[in-house]
């Protein structure tokens, strides 16, 4: 299992606040936690409140997982990760936050993984961009977190679908403006959209990616439901209202510090 290299900087980042909140190590310079993982893991709380079995898909160093399971205390997880610097850290967090006996990280392919059709919950935040979008990152853990090296949207949802209990949910960011890919992916592994809510960036501002959630295609289901956007600052760059009611749902307090990583 490969660590990072000594002279790459390491911090460690509160994950969730108030008194026993989890932290997060993460590489100074690598692919780091942001709103994306953070709106990801509340978000599948908010679709599915009460889950036994999570499983978390391209789990990387454990952000959305680990916050989907911080709102579920009774709850387990299983978290794979196919990149050894990026299951390296996840391990470490594990241990650190004392999660041993609820998390089990798995280092693995997720399109190779199979563990059973016994989760409730499954997450994901599949990276953004095929290699053709834009130019790839040196960094190799910046590279597979944001374009697809390995697997795309398509191979999350039939992960997703072959670990799926009957009537679990899953959930999963991707760009707005791909959001019709990620739905024909959905649909294509026989996964029926259920919930969908964009999230702007700052008021004024174009939605910049969309939470979207999937539960196995049967007999009865509504039609989906398109909830108002989430906006996550104000047009003075202060956290909104309904951001603050999710930080507040991590244990922050209102007027507490920025949510860890890279706010949009």
């Amino acid at each position: 299992m490969s660590a990072p290299p000594a002279d790459d900087p390491i911090t460690v980042d509160a994950l969730t606040g108030g008194p026993g909140g989890w932290s997060l190590r993460q590489r100074k310079r690598g692919h780091r936690h942001s709103t994306d993982d953070l709106l990801t893991g509340w978000y599948a709380l908010e679709v599915a409140p009460a889950p036994r079995r999570l499983l978390d898909l391209g789990a990387g160093i454990g952000g959305v997982g680990l916050i989907a399971l911080w709102r579920a205390p009774g709850a387990s997880l299983v978290a794979i990760e196919a990149q050894e610097i990026s299951h390296h850290l996840l391990v470490e967090n594990v241990a650190a936050n004392q999660l041993g006996d609820r998390v089990q990280p798995v280092l693995g392919d997720l399109r190779e993984v199979r563990l059973g059709p016994d989760f409730d919950l499954v997450t994901g935040s599949p990276p953004y961009w095929d290699v053709a979008d834009g130019v790839v990152p040196a960094d190799p853990q910046k590279a597979h977190a944001r374009f697809e090296l390995r697997g795309d949207v398509r191979d999350y949802a039939r992960a997703a679908r072959a670990h799926l209990t009957p009537t679990g949910h899953f959930v999963l960011c991707f760009p707005t403006v791909q959001r019709a890919r990620a739905e024909a992916a959905l649909a294509a592994a026989d996964l029926a959209l259920v919930r969908a809510r964009d999230v702007v960036p700052r008021a004024g501002a174009a939605p910049l990616f969309s939470l979207l959630a999937a539960t196995p295609v049967r007999p009865g289901l509504a039609a989906p439901i398109e909830e108002p956007v989430h906006v996550v600052r104000d047009a003075a760059g202060a956290p909104t209202a309904a951001h603050q009611a999710v930080r507040a749902s991590l244990g922050f307090a209102s007027t507490g510090a920025p949510a860890v990583g890279s706010a949009p």
